[in-house]
């Protein structure tokens, strides 16, 4: 019976220290409007965009702001892969990349319960199989450890409440040769007409994936407002 006291006490403990260690990484304070009043690494947190916004997400001007097709050309998808698009919302990428990986397996993860609901309801009317939907939570992205190939976040990681354990997560999920394919408006360019908070610069983005070990392999420049940096494990 003491022993089971003994690892209870010590199991809570270790729960306590990481809770504790990660919540160092942030900071609060007033800031932008559009941000949630949480720090990390210099760069103020923005609010979630809701499920209200799916209508802007199917927006049909997408693929000539975006230029969408080219982004998943830069991706090289494979037949066998398993990919995992992270804050997938209505699902716009996750049904381009379903037919490219159509012996592999996509990850459809999204905290909203309403745009899981949308993607289901897509899924079963399109009989699409390769398709599997994730509730994802503020600190995990709920995936098999070692699993994924390739992973993709299209303006969605500076929304990220616990950035630190969210990159975290998804470094566990990946395999030792798995890419992540960071989607951002660039922060560096005031001509792209979106909210400052809802752009990254490539600097700020360096930064803080270094820090969670991974090295920037490239920035492929070919988007017309988004970066798209592929990071690996260091």
């Amino acid at each position: 019976m003491k022993k089971k006291i003994c690892q209870f006490i010590l199991f809570a403990t270790l729960l306590s220290t990481i809770a504790t260690n990660g919540q160092q990484n942030y900071t609060y304070k007033k800031g932008d409007p559009n941000g949630i009043g949480k720090w990390y690494m210099g760069r103020e947190i923005a609010y979630v965009m809701g499920f209200q916004g799916i209508d802007w997400l199917e927006r049909s001007e997408r693929e000539k702001e975006e230029n969408t097709s080219t982004l998943l050309k830069n991706m090289d998808i494979r037949p066998t892969d398993v990919v995992a698009d992270i804050g997938a919302g209505s699902g716009f990428h996750v049904f381009q990349m379903a037919p490219m990986a159509h012996k592999g397996l996509i990850y459809a993860v999204d905290i909203q319960p309403e745009m899981l609901v949308a993607m289901e309801y897509r899924k079963e009317s399109g009989d699409i199989k390769n398709v599997k939907t994730i509730q994802g939570a503020e600190q995990s992205v709920n995936l098999p450890e070692n699993s994924i190939d390739k992973v993709l976040m299209v303006d969605v990681y500076h929304e990220f409440s616990y950035p630190v354990e969210m990159i975290a997560s998804i470094k566990e999920a990946l395999k030792p040769n798995g890419k992540i394919f960071l989607i951002e408006y660039r922060g560096e360019d005031d001509r792209v007409p979106i909210k400052r908070l809802h752009k990254m610069t490539e600097t700020q983005a360096v930064k803080e994936f270094e820090a969670a070990g991974f090295i920037l392999e490239q920035n492929i420049e070919n988007l017309p407002w988004q970066h798209c940096m592929v990071f690996v494990k260091k």
